[in-house]
Order: C-alpha cells, then structure tokens, then sequence
C-alpha cells in the first residue's frame, strides 16, 4: 500500500494527488473536475483501502473525495449491514429483535423484516463480513497507553474549532454550532434549551440496547430542534410557550398518545386550551392536537411523522471517567450526527418506496443513497444524514461516502424505527425527560405491551450485555457462571445507570481501544471498541446452513417504553 502511494507522489505530486478527488491545496470540497490522463498506468479510481491510507496521513477538515458515483471504489457495497448482524445466534440467543420488527399499524415504517430474527437473509455481497476490526488483536497496543494518557486524550474539547474550520473552507453543510457542547449539561438550561439561543433542546431517553450503553464502549446525547415556525406566535414573534407547546405536541405524536406531560406552559399566551379543561391557565400536559400552535398551526400533526425540516443533533462520545470513579459523557466526541428531514413524505409515499426498496432487494440490487455533497446522503425516505468523525490526531473532520453509507443501515433499513429516529421514542414521557441525558433515577422501565424492564427482557434473550456476548463485566454482574440471568443482581441494581455502565478500568480500555481505531483511520472496517477478537461472530454467512432461531424465540418489540411502569424522578 505504501508502495502504492509513493507511485501516486512520484507521478503527480502532492497537488496532484489532491486534484485526483476534485479538491485544492485550500481544502476546499467543490464539485469534482476533471482529471488529466496519468502518463502511466495506474489504478483509477482509488479504492476505499486505498482511501484509508490517505486518510492516516490526512489533516483537512474535509477528507479525500471520489470524482465518480459514491459507490465507486466502495470497499463494503453492504456497509448497511452492521457488524451486529454478523453475530453467531446458535439457534438460541437473538440479539436482532430490537431492530427487526414487522409493521405495527399506524406507523410509517413498513419495513417488514421481523423474519430477520429468525434467518439469516444476506445478499451474496452481504454474506461476508468486511468488519474487519472486529477480529483484530489490539490488546498489546492497548496495554502500551496509559491511563494517564487516555484520561487526558478524553477530557480534550475536538467539538468547538470544528465550526471555524468547516467556515473556513466555505462548506455548504449543516455547520456544528452549540456553545460549550463538550461540556455536556452545561451547555443547557434546566428545560433543557441551548444556552446559545440555538435552539437546541437536550432531552433525557433510554440508551438504544445495546449498543449505545457506556458498557460497550461509548457515551451519546441528543438534540432536537423544530424549524422556527415552530418556535414563532402567529405574529412572528419567539416564544418559548410556543415552543415547549409544540415539543410537547410532537412527542405525543411521534409516541402515538392520546395525552403527554410537558414543561409547564402559559396557555393564556397561546390563546389557546391545550389540555381540553375548558379553561386558560398554567398547565403541565396537554392532550392530542389536530394541528401544531402558533405559526405552525396551519400544519398537521401526523402521528409517528416528525414535521417538515425537523432536525437532530447526536453526538457520541468516549466514556468519560471522573475523579470519584463516575461513569459520564467525556468530552472529547467521536462522532457528530446530524439529520435533517429535507422532505415530508405522507405515509402513502413511504409506503410506495418501502415496496420499491423490498423489489430492489429481491432483484439483488445494492444499496445505494443520493451523494448530496456537503449536505450529507440522503436516505430516500425524506431524511439527510450527515457527519463527522475524528482523523488520525482527534480533530473532527467531514465523512466519507462509505463512512456515512455505514449509518444508513439504522436509518434506514430496520423496521422497529420510528420515521428513522430511536432517541426521542424513547424519550423520558412528558417534564421530566426534557433535559441533558441523566442515567441516574431513570429506572429500568418496560418496553410497551411487556411487563418487566427493558434492559432485563434484553439479558434474557440475547444471552450477554452486548449482542456479541462478548461483555466480561456484564457477565458477572448479571449473570450466574451457567450463563443464567441473575435476577436478584439485576433486581437490586438502582437504575439505569448502574445496569449498563462499566467499571472505570473497562471504561479506559474500550477508550484505548477506539484510540487505536482513530489512529489507524480504518472506521470502513468497524467502529467497535474491541480490545481481542470477538468470538461469537461469523466471518462469513452461509445463508443455508447457518443456524436458525425457533419460533418460540422471535418476539414482537416497540421501540416505546412505558414509563408509567417505574417514577422517572433523576438525581443528581
């Protein structure tokens, strides 16, 4: 590989080897240009592996680009299929219920794929599994960095430059821009809005299973913000009444309620009997609304359909460990996610496009999704992704296709999503989840329609605290040595916090771990902190022959919680 990039040097210089991705020694992303016909043969264009190489010794902001389709050189044409899905089930344990889920009525997503519990269903391409890094043996590496060193790697704030930089080279994407984000809750006030006046609004949700728990190896928040009709009396002017009234409508809407809590709201500022009392006064609920208030009441409130240009904001982060040995959100990030609903689709339309979407599967067509540029990929059921990720020295830069393409596959391509989106369905109900992410006091409350916790159900089914079972400290915690659930452990855990957050000795290895990863810029072979090789994982899928889950042991899953089954008061 080496040899090939000095090939590359020697035939066009390092300015050359810029313009061969329609770039400029400014760092600017333009549309690609034309490229000269090279004096000698070489391989053209460059691969993904390729990429990789140049992306160790890269430092832009904006990271190298193809000139062809974005499925050029592609090294993963599956990269939707996450490393998850390669997990070995033995006929028993099934850690795929939570994304694959038939369509429950009156919801947009008609992905149709709960027998993807049951099967393994790859396309040829798809049989195997190009995530590479989960088989690699990083634990000498690891044992070389110290704690003191990752500590200080973590604590960094890579977040707040990033706007700067990206204004710099006159990019046309969404630009990052929240005051003191790296530092988490400080960032928000009580209610949870941006300090900044962004916008934003933090709020408080139950980590996705598994894996978004710190355990396995990364932190997370998230951010909501509506389009400033939203925000905006019929008079154009702000108010923040409006806008809590509106938050509070659209989470009924999307959790599919009848009635939800909410911040308190002065409905003599609306003009308007949002809770159906017959009366105008403070109120802390409101029931379901034909329409959203003040300048958005000319909209329609669609049940589990986010409103037009409705946007989010994720970041995911190392796992911080502090003085005391608490497990919180670092504030170094390893990625920032953004996602902007470009288009409103009626559930008609989305239908349409499910069908489409299934014929292009059974015609084995591969996955592929509009390149809009800076703007990021658009998943074509109305939403733009884009994002960020640390090069080789931490610093934030832009996506590539392929590492973009990687998060299509949760948003779009699962069928227990609500329109795309997983945080905010499970969302603490109504005043108390509207906040920055606290695991402290939350309980482990149920999912819809089952009676005991969530995280509990998950230890049941799938075996171990990752779907990988590859969790030694969630193994003893709760687990007996015969690989039973131990349910007095379990029972007796506070909350959720202490159910799925590591010790801080596992917290700064799965940190190191993820170090190595940005280090060598090979994010197209896998995202997981792994420090050994997982074990429980297929290198390659034969769909005939790999073992098949019982029937007894396919389940049908909401993404909602009940939170009424357990108080969801925080401490602090």
């Amino acid at each position: 590989m080496k040899r090939l990039l000095v090939s590359l040097l020697s035939l066009w210089g390092p300015l050359g080897l810029l313009g061969l991705w329609g770039l400029d020694s400014t760092d600017s992303m333009a549309q690609p240009t034309q490229l000269a016909q090279p004096t000698r043969a070489v391989s053209y264009p460059l691969t993904s592996v390729q990429k990789v190489e140049l992306l160790k010794g890269w430092t832009a902001v904006l990271p190298p680009r193809s000139p062809g389709p974005g499925l050029v050189g592609v090294y993963n044409p599956e990269a939707v299929i996450p490393p998850q899905c390669y997990t070995r089930t033995e006929g028993r344990f099934n850690p795929c219920y939570v994304c694959h889920q038939d369509h429950i009525p009156g919801r947009e997503n008609r992905m149709n794929d709960a027998h993807l519990q049951r099967a393994y269903s790859f396309s040829d391409q798809g049989q195997t599994n190009r995530w590479r890094n989960l088989f690699e043996d990083r634990s000498e590496r690891v044992a070389a960095i110290s704690d003191e060193d990752i500590q200080a790697w973590i604590n960094e704030d890579n977040f707040s430059e990033l706007a700067g930089r990206l204004e710099a080279v006159h990019f046309r994407g969404y630009i990052p821009r929240l005051q003191d984000l790296s530092d988490g809750v400080a960032a928000f006030d009580e209610e949870g809005f941006a300090k900044d006046g962004s916008h934003w609004v933090a709020f408080s949700y139950k980590p996705f299973p598994s894996t978004f728990w710190p355990t396995n190896g990364s932190t997370d928040d998230v951010m909501i913000r509506l389009p400033a009709k939203f925000r905006h009396t019929q008079d154009g002017v702000y108010s923040r009444e409006v806008y809590k009234a509106n938050l509070a409508i659209l989470e009924a809407a999307i959790k599919g309620f009848d009635s939800i809590g909410s911040l308190p709201i002065d409905e003599t500022q609306l003009g308007q009997d949002l809770d159906g009392d017959g009366a105008l006064g403070r109120i802390h609920a409101l029931t379901r609304s034909a329409t959203y208030v003040g300048a958005a009441s000319d909209t329609r409130v669609e049940p589990y359909v986010y409103p037009h240009r409705t946007e989010f904001l994720h970041t995911v982060r190392y796992v911080g460990v502090g003085a005391d040995g608490s497990i919180t959100n670092a504030r170094r990030m390893k990625e920032v996610r953004y996602m902007r609903k470009r288009d409103f689709l009626s559930k008609t339309i989305l239908a349409h496009y499910y069908d489409e979407e299934y014929q292009e599967k059974l015609e084995g067509t591969l996955p592929h999704y509009p390149d809009r540029g800076h703007a990021g990929l658009y998943n074509k059921m109305g939403w733009l992704l884009q994002g960020f990720i640390e090069d080789k020295d931490g610093r934030l830069r832009f996506n590539t296709y392929e590492e973009t393409m990687f998060c299509m596959g949760c948003h779009n391509t699962v069928g227990s999503s609500i329109d795309k989106t997983y945080s905010f369905p499970r969302k603490i109900d109504g005043a108390a989840g509207w906040g920055y992410i606290n695991l402290r006091g939350m309980p482990d409350a149920p999912t819809m329609n089952e009676q005991q916790g969530e995280i509990l159900t998950y230890l049941e089914r799938v075996g171990g605290g990752t779907e990988f079972r590859s969790n030694p400290e969630m193994a003893a915690r709760w687990y007996h040595t015969d690989g039973s659930v131990n349910y007095a452990a379990v029972a007796a855990a506070r909350d959720v916090y202490e159910l799925i957050t590591p010790s801080p000795a596992r917290a700064l290895l799965l940190n190191k771990a993820y170090k190595l990863i940005v280090e060598e810029q090979d994010f197209i072979y896998g995202r997981d902190a792994t420090v050994s090789p997982l074990a429980n994982v297929y290198e390659y899928v034969d769909n005939t022959t790999a073992p098949t889950l019982p029937l007894d042991k396919i389940y049908a899953w909401d993404i909602r919680l009940n939170w009424a089954a357990g108080s969801a008061e925080t401490t602090e």
